[in-house]
């Protein structure tokens, strides 16, 4: 899932960036709601994380103006504003999950697994085909018993399918996933993350839909 950080403090920021980077997850991190805007215009996210209190703005107006739109990505608040008023009219604006700083960084991360699961339609944390066992929360993979170990990219490609089974995911969906870790995206890129889970995964479980993009489901 490809991340936007919305966040003007360099110290909180940076530890939000680089825990996450640390995870399958892609981020990509702005520290002002104008920038916020122009990203948001041109690149589709799974999830935005949003301060409140920014340099240009708050974040609850840029909030609204993404429902108004209307936009329905996820959006947990990160802030440091703890009054009950401040959450009611947070979640009220259309926010999924509020946060208090200083917050710890795996409970972050629970959530940020939490709300995408509620979008996915999925609120079981583990997924079963067959003797294939995913464990989203854990991020642990087994087939037939024995553990499967994904690479971040992977996980990037895999998170996209396993959000949808036996729906396609295109071939530009999880070019955007890839390309937000920072490398140049080659032809033939998707392909090759593709080949690499079929492999661990069973070759099978990954159909190609020609000339659109690929599902993950039994054959």
């Amino acid at each position: 899932m490809r991340i936007l950080l919305v966040e003007d403090d360099e110290t909180i920021g940076g530890a939000v960036r680089d825990h996450i980077a640390a995870t399958p997850h892609a981020i990509d991190w702005v520290k002002n709601l104008a920038d916020a805007t122009e990203v948001t215009s041109a690149v589709h996210y799974g999830l935005i994380l949003l301060d409140l209190q920014l340099p240009d703005g708050i974040g609850i107006d840029f909030l609204r103006k993404l429902r108004r739109k209307p936009d329905e990505t996820p959006v947990i608040i990160l802030t440091a504003r703890d009054q009950i008023s401040d959450r009611i009219d947070g979640l009220n604006s259309g926010a999924d999950d509020y946060l208090v700083k200083p917050f710890n960084l795996d409970e972050l991360s629970a959530r940020i697994m939490a709300v995408a699961r509620r979008y996915s339609g999925s609120p079981q944390p583990t997924i079963r085909f067959a003797d294939l066992e995913i464990d989203l929360p854990q991020r642990r993979i087994s087939l037939s018993g024995k553990d499967v170990v994904l690479t971040g990219r992977e996980w990037a490609v895999l998170d996209l399918l396993v959000a949808r089974p036996g729906a396609i995911v295109s071939k530009d969906q999880i070019e955007e996933a890839l390309y937000a870790f920072g490398s140049e995206i080659e032809s033939n890129t998707v392909e090759v993350y593709v080949s690499r889970l079929r492999k661990k995964i069973g070759r099978d479980r990954i159909r190609t839909a020609r000339g659109v993009g690929y599902c993950l489901g039994e054959r």
